[in-house]
């Protein structure tokens, strides 16, 4: 199957957008943000204009468990970033309406003080039903900020709890909020999310607990595999008064100039641009065959097979790959005399 190609009108006017988006255009950038994360075809068009002027923006994952206040986290942040001069793009990223597949959240009252700053530039993205804390097109959405010259680009996980793990995928920098009296260490080695972050935060560090937690936290990194490099800093915050967050700031410059200087964030970003490509290719393939599967006869047949207990599942995988991809996922044993 084969996509209907786009007119030279309809590819003008893509360009065209993507250019005023790389000129800062707001609402440009949020009419490109919205192509690409519906998955409209002009949204490729989109993202191959702009993506040879991305690579330049810092990207910082903000991830942790529900309640922990991620929202008023990065809302400080913010403020320590723009009293810096640098301008500032956020994906925070929501549940889905099962209705509309929208963000259920996309109103951030705590983020409301930044709505008019032109230098800050704040989206909503639902997950749709994709796993790992972000939304698909998560890092498509941000090529397209990085592209209008924000300096550095926030991503808020939905906040699952023991599942947020794809952030590390996009991000420079991952920073792990955890809150007092929760037990959220414990939770994130037992789901290993422990291993995820560069920067682990107590926020809410006015709680009484909060010492206990700092000391829990650097205990559970204990059962982290020893090795040489960054070694995850733990801090303490709190996101209500602002205490402790130009300190995290600053480590996530140290931990970006320690990339950089090792040589390890073009390795990292050329890592996670592979996946991406992967990633891509394997949901496009997941929906071709969901569409092909009832309306070709033949995977129909396979499928039924299957059902009938003729062949294996394994079976009709690799009859699949050879019938709609001319390759084969495993070597056949049928000429082999039976072991059982």
């Amino acid at each position: 199957m084969h996509a209907i190609p786009l007119g030279e009108d309809e590819c003008r006017k893509a360009r065209d957008l993507a250019e005023r988006a790389r000129a800062g255009n707001q609402r440009a950038i949020a009419r490109a943000i919205s192509l690409v994360e519906n998955g409209d075809p002009l949204g490729s068009v989109i993202v191959r204009t702009l993506f040879p002027f991305t690579g330049h923006a810092v990207r910082v994952g903000i991830t942790g468990p529900p309640g922990v206040g991620k929202s008023s986290l990065i809302s400080q942040l913010v403020k320590v970033v723009r009293d810096r001069g640098l301008s500032v793009g956020l994906i925070s990223v929501d549940p889905s309406s099962p209705f509309t597949q929208g963000a259920l959240l996309g109103d951030r009252i705590r983020l409301a003080e930044h709505f008019c700053d032109p230098e800050v530039f704040i989206r909503s993205m639902g997950t749709r039903g994709h796993l790992g804390g972000l939304a698909e097109n998560t890092l498509q959405a941000a090529l397209v900020l990085d592209a209008a010259g924000k300096d550095v680009i926030f991503f808020e996980t939905v906040g699952v709890g023991q599942s947020e793990i794809a952030v590390s995928g996009i991000a420079d920098t991952v920073v792990l909020a955890l809150q007092p009296g929760s037990g959220d260490s414990i939770q994130a080695l037992k789901a290993g999310i422990m291993e995820i972050p560069d920067i682990i935060v107590v926020n809410k560090a006015d709680h009484p607990q909060a010492e206990a937690m700092l000391d829990e936290v650097t205990g559970a990194l204990h059962y982290r595999k020893a090795c040489e490099g960054w070694q995850p800093s733990v801090l303490g915050t709190n996101s209500r008064t602002g205490n402790g967050v130009p300190e995290l700031w600053k480590t996530i410059e140290e931990h970006v100039a320690y990339l950089r200087d090792e040589g390890l964030l073009e390795e990292r970003r050329a890592k996670q641009l592979q996946q991406e490509v992967l990633s891509l290719a394997l949901q496009h393939v997941q929906r071709r065959l969901a569409r092909e599967a009832s309306g070709d006869p033949e995977l129909a047949s396979i499928l039924a097979r299957v059902t009938s207990r003729e062949i294996d599942p394994l079976s009709a995988v690799d009859l699949i790959l050879g019938s709609v991809f001319d390759m084969q996922l495993q070597q056949s044993c049928e000429d082999e005399p039976s072991r059982l």
